[in-house]
């Protein structure tokens, strides 16, 4: 057997998770049902973004209490259809709470990208690819 190549869930680790649950709830995202107050599920086109407290996902990890990553040696991306998208995505999302970290610009490869944070410092890349297909749900399909 080989290892499945698919990210069917992204967990972020959080300080506050009502905070943080609230700002992905204004970005227009919806919530799941299921978490108990616990830990916050969100569907997205490309699979699920979970929000767990640092604490609960240390030890979850069987890691010491304190262990908190730092943010920062990532990012997860939100790819869009039209170049003109990037900059009012990333307009959107600073006005529910997100911290602007650089603006939409024209990339040496072709593309447009700009960056925001959220409420614990994880950084989301706001891309338009123009290589890039999507199907009816709005996923990439990628070249072969």
């Amino acid at each position: 057997m080989t290892v499945p190549a698919r990210m069917s869930l992204v967990t972020l680790g959080v300080a506050d998770l009502a905070r943080s649950t609230s700002f992905y709830e204004r970005l227009g995202w919806r919530r799941s049902s299921v978490g108990g107050g616990e830990v916050s599920f969100f569907e997205t086109t490309g699979g699920v973004l979970a929000l767990y407290p640092f604490t609960a996902l240390a030890r979850d990890a069987g890691r010491p209490a304190g262990d908190r990553p730092a943010v920062g040696g990532m990012s997860i991306a939100i790819n869009v259809e039209r170049e003109g998208e990037v900059a009012q995505v990333l307009a959107e999302a600073e006005a529910a709470g997100a911290t602007f970290v650089r603006p939409a610009a024209a990339t040496a490869w072709g593309g447009t990208v700009g960056y925001f944070a959220d409420p614990d410092g994880h950084l989301w890349e706001v891309a338009h690819n123009p290589g890039f297909a999507f199907d009816e749900r709005g996923a990439i399909v990628l070249p072969e």
